[in-house]
């Protein structure tokens, strides 16, 4: 009988089964193959470790999120076997080796730096009888003034966060993650974008600006403190963090009819070089206190980057955006905006309060519209090879 068939069938009636099987594979299986003639291509990240890919990692070109539902009936062996075939597959795939039964094996070979990174919704916890190990944010965010929400972009059992360099690696990826769980899962909602940039350098959103100018730098002190979960609270999460991701619609067309003096006082950066008003260069400190000849503040206090400002240490999160340009609908120019995508050790006071302030008085609210918005636990990495993600949860 074909590998594929096995697999779903031991999902469908027993999905520890499956992850168990697959999990006792050796170094040789995962050993991806020589691709002298496209370096680029064959660059893969580490999939073992004590937290996740696809955070601390430089971001790639090509994201897509995927949201999913639990099928009536599941429970939580089924989220195990959940859990295991997706680190199997992971495994396999970010090192440029087909998943199992993978239907289309030639295209895991180009792995582009293709991370896959897995959370949890809040549901998973009352369906699992895991309720007392559910961290008090994770749960939908509070109503903003701005948020023009919509369901089906909204909430989640499961996410998986796909990125690489190539938009057939991440598509291929997708593919082969969600057809070996579709008994217990249905696909919720997906969300693709894609960001360009030099290497080193910031890119621009589809308004034009220099996106992620402050951020929290990978490998520092500041990263381990305000993103990765030390589990003082929560054991079994050392070494995860927590996923904010709001789909933020833009206005475009509007915004092409403001000149450009116009957008720079909106966002408080110059659009050529992304420099603060009172600064030359991008990274130069903004002064907040500066005003002009006529007393009148450099940087508008209702501008982007002061309402962003944070009031304290404990604000800062990482950011990571993505520009979606979807089909638009008939007659429209555009169905374009923002994949923002932030993590944190505690959502509730990291990432809340800079949100709250953003609602209550941004200038670009003018222009940009949240229309989607979940919470997910970002769960630990897999130290090894034999281990799955999410064991700590469920097994600890």
């Amino acid at each position: 009988m074909p590998e594929r068939i096995n697999r779903r069938r031991l999902l469908g009636g027993g999905a520890v089964a499956v992850g168990a099987a697959g999990l006792g594979l050796g170094a040789s299986a995962l050993t991806p193959p020589r691709h002298s003639d496209h370096p680029a291509e064959a660059r893969t990240e580490p999939f073992y470790g004590r937290h996740q890919a696809g955070v601390a990692t430089s971001p790639q070109t090509y994201v897509a999120y995927v949201g999913f539902d639990l099928k009536p009936g599941t429970d939580r062996d089924d989220i195990v076997g959940i859990m295991k075939i997706w680190t199997e597959d992971a495994a396999r795939l970010t090192q440029g080796v087909p998943a199992l039964a993978d239907a289309e094996p030639e295209l895991a070979r180009r792995p582009s730096r293709l991370t896959v990174t897995v959370g949890l919704g809040p549901a998973v916890f009352t369906i699992a009888n895991l309720e007392h190990r559910r961290p008090s944010w994770l749960r939908p965010l509070p109503p903003f003034v701005v948020d023009r929400l919509t369901p089906q972009w909204c909430d989640g059992d499961l996410l998986v966060q796909v990125c690489a360099d190539e938009a057939t690696t991440v598509a291929h990826a997708v593919r082969a993650l969600c057809r070996s769980v579709t008994s217990l899962v249905a696909v919720r909602w997906v969300q693709r974008g894609f960001r360009d940039a030099k290497p080193g350098q910031n890119p621009r959103n589809l308004m034009g600006q220099v996106d992620g100018t402050v951020n929290i730098a990978s490998g520092t002190t500041d990263f381990d403190r305000l993103v990765w979960i030390d589990g003082t609270d929560q054991p079994w999460l050392a070494g995860g963090t927590s996923l904010v991701l709001r789909r933020i619609a833009m206005t475009l067309e509007t915004w092409d009819e403001i000149d450009r003096e116009g957008r720079e006082l909106t966002i408080g950066r110059t659009l050529a070089e992304g420099a603060p008003l009172t600064g030359r260069r991008e990274f130069d400190e903004p002064d907040f206190a500066a005003v002009d000849a006529n007393g009148i503040p450099v940087i508008p206090p209702s501008s982007h980057i002061a309402r962003a400002r944070r009031t304290h240490d404990g604000e800062r999160f990482l950011r990571r955006g993505y520009n979606y340009d979807d089909a638009p609908a008939p007659g429209q120019i555009s169905n374009s905006g923002l994949l923002f995508a932030a993590y944190q050790r505690d959502v509730d006071t990291q990432y809340v309060p800079v949100q709250q302030r953003l609602a209550d008085f941004d200038a670009l609210n003018v222009w940009t519209t949240p229309v989607g918005s979940s919470v997910f636990v970002i769960l630990p990495g897999v130290p090894a090879p034999g281990g799955y993600v999410g064991q700590t949860l469920f097994e600890s």
